[in-house]
């Protein structure tokens, strides 16, 4: 069986590198819709949006991280993306991500001013709780 195609990958947030190596796929949330860049993808600039990166490695591992925001950017087989946040399923606390999701719903149904943020929030507190459940 053929070795499958590599391409060279980052996932960089404000604190530092998340993620760098060789991988196969990488599947993001773009703000329009979910996409997959595998290799010889042709170049792209997109924005990010709430939801999951999944990373497949060389070693056919994967990485899951909960994403909040950013861009990423694809030439020439290097992928980079620029998370706002990004965490690793493995280090997110469940118990922790689904007390704050629990207390952010009681909060935005309680309110009349300022829920579009509360809401985003909110978005953001779900999608950790569905990354850690990975």
């Amino acid at each position: 069986m053929a070795e499958p195609k590599k391409y060279h990958a980052q996932l960089l947030t404000p604190e530092g590198s998340l993620y760098e190596g060789d991988v196969i796929s990488v599947t993001l949330p773009g703000s329009s819709g979910s996409f997959q860049v595998l290799y010889n993808h042709a170049p792209i600039v997109s924005s990010l949006g709430i939801g999951e990166i999944v990373i497949e490695k060389t070693d056919m591992s994967t990485l899951h991280y909960a994403v909040s925001g950013g861009f990423v950017e694809l030439n020439n087989n290097k992928l980079s993306i620029l998370a706002e946040k990004a965490e690793e399923s493995s280090s997110i606390d469940l118990d922790e991500a689904v007390k704050l999701r629990d207390e952010l719903k009681k909060r935005v149904y309680s309110l009349r001013e300022g829920r579009d943020e509360a809401e985003v929030e909110l978005e953001i507190a779900e999608n950790r709780v569905k990354i850690a459940e990975i």
